[in-house]
């Protein structure tokens, strides 16, 4: 998440407002799940739009059958040409038959701006709309660009779902009330770009008065492989998913072979996923709409990058084991000019990571089995820069920590995660003007199960928590926000039986919270039998 307060309400709030044509809520859930249900929706806020006027370009118009990209350009609005105070991008889909979940991808001129993954349809079919604010990535919109667009999909007998998708992006005009935000003036992809073993690498080649540079990599665990569900890995050799390494994941940027940036990667769960696709017909897991980035920022190696020559940047995911696909880790550089300097000089003055701390434990008694894991590493980055506006320097200071169990009985039956990861990251500027300070603490929680009786009906109950606690301080005074999404379900479906015999069960519930400074959002939505029981507003 990207370390301005505007952008934590925007990204951290951000993008899964769903246009639902039902009632709030059912009156009588039917008693179990049947060929219909509710249209996915969540309880998260929806973007922020000012009013001012405001032009829609259309961006993509497709229906996904296969792994056919779509391609086009976009062309940017006439009518609200200059400035936005915002810029939104909103997805409408709809699809209808029997489909897996899938992940989808969306660049601008090569740039990546949007990651979603879809739901599961009904037999009479289902419309969804995420939205998501783009105005960070702004400077990019200003010129015509390559659009392209992939939902790998499979449409045959047996899957019958083609993804009907249209994406739309809005510019709103500004006025005194809402004027244009200070957003980067470049916004860059990775050049060359390729891919080793599971690593993405290439160049980049900044502006050389750059004075301040952020990288978003929207990493994924992904493609129904073990390392979509790389929590769950273990180092025992007879378990479905081994990895000697256990489960600790990290994501990782290095300029020219150097450690720049250090991220715990959230653990996503698609609309298939735990075996479970029931739980997710309607309220899906925290994320899986609107696959956010990991954000990095990487201002102190700036006295290097400022020299006009390419540089090597590499991502790559700390406890893969080498020749394991399944991780997708593109990216995106957002920079900043100092507009009274030709050149902007400095250097890297201090980069000092901790020992990267891994132990996963694997005991077993009988067929009970148990792994034990704690993770955490710590990396401090400071650089100054010699700018038209004094000498600032900028130190970040990241640590990522994460402790789990994963136990599992005879077969793998049951086979349940409890897990933490923590995300801390401060960045502190001192000279050029007032000094600044942000902080943000992330905490992802997991807590989930799979049991399969002697019946033949697996159940399973999972609870996911993605929480953020944010601080700025600076010459516009204290920011504070909190922000909580939470999602608990369970359910229960017979996985021998023909489809019309499944007798599938099941609740859930989507909680998001947002408070501090500037006000408060509170939104639970209740789920049952793929049904709305109960949508609620606070605040």
């Amino acid at each position: 998440m990207r370390l301005t307060h505007k952008a934590l309400l925007a990204a951290g709030a951000a993008a899964l407002a769903v246009a639902v044509a039902v009632p709030a809520h059912a009156a009588e859930p039917p008693p179990e799940f049947g060929t219909d249900w509710d249209d996915p929706r969540t309880a998260v806020t929806p973007v922020e739009k000012p009013d001012t006027r405001s032009c829609e370009v259309p961006l993509v118009d497709y229906e996904f059958r296969d792994f056919t990209p779509f391609e086009g350009t976009y062309t940017p609005p006439a009518d609200c040409a200059g400035d936005w105070s915002k810029v939104v991008l909103r997805l409408e889909g709809a699809v209808a038959g029997r489909q897996y979940d899938r992940l989808g991808a969306l660049t601008i001129g090569g740039v990546p701006i949007f990651k979603t993954s879809t739901p599961e349809p009904s037999a009479e079919g289902i419309r969804w709309t995420v939205e998501s604010d783009l105005t960070e990535y702004a400077a990019l919109l200003r010129s015509p660009q390559p659009t392209w667009m992939l939902i790998g999909n499979v449409v045959n007998d047996t899957y019958t779902g083609v993804l009907d998708v249209q994406v739309y992006l809005t510019f709103y005009t500004t006025d005194a009330a809402n004027p244009a935000g200070s957003v980067a003036e470049t916004v860059t992809p990775l050049a060359d770009e390729h891919k080793e073993d599971g690593t993405t690498i290439g160049n980049l080649t900044l502006p050389r008065n750059s004075e301040r540079l952020i990288a978003d990599v929207y990493a994924t665990g992904s493609g129904g492989g073990c390392e979509e569900f790389w929590y769950f890995t273990a180092p025992a050799p007879d378990y479905s998913c081994p990895n000697p390494d256990g489960p600790y994941r990290e994501v990782q940027v290095l300029v020219d072979g150097e450690l720049a940036g250090i991220a715990a990667p959230f653990p996503h769960v698609y609309t298939g996923g735990w075996s479970n696709p029931f739980l997710w017909y309607v309220l899906p897991a925290p994320r899986a709409f609107d696959i956010r980035p990991v954000s990095y920022d990487l201002t102190p190696f700036l006295g290097r990058l400022n020299d006009g020559a390419a540089h090597e940047i590499t991502v790559q995911v700390v406890g893969v084991q080498p020749g394991q696909s399944g991780w997708d880790t593109p990216v995106a550089f957002r920079s900043w000019q100092d507009e009274g300097s030709t050149v902007v000089r400095g250097r890297l003055i201090g980069n000092r990571a901790t020992d990267l701390k891994n132990t996963s434990t694997h005991t077993a008694d009988g067929d009970a089995h148990r792994v034990d894991t704690k993770g955490s590493h710590r990396l401090t980055t400071v650089g100054t820069l010699k700018t038209s506006h004094g000498t600032v320097v900028t130190t970040v200071d990241r640590a990522v920590a994460n402790t789990g169990v994963h136990s599992w009985g005879p077969g793998e039956n049951p086979d349940g995660v409890t897990g933490t990861w923590t995300d801390d990251v401060t960045v502190a500027r001192v000279g050029g003007g007032l000094p600044s300070l942000e902080s943000s603490r992330k905490t992802f929680t997991l807590d989930g199960n799979i049991a399969v009786d002697t019946a033949d009906r697996l159940t399973t109950t999972i609870t996911i928590g993605d929480a953020e606690k944010y601080r700025s301080l600076s010459g516009d005074g204290l920011t504070v926000t909190n922000m909580s999404d939470v999602y608990t379900g369970e359910a229960g479906w017979n996985i021998s039986a023909p489809r019309p015999e499944r007798h599938a069960m099941g609740t859930s519930e989507h909680h998001y919270t947002l408070s501090g400074t500037e006000g408060c959002y509170d939104h639970r939505i209740a789920t049952k039998n793929g049904y709305v029981t109960a949508d609620e507003n606070g605040c």
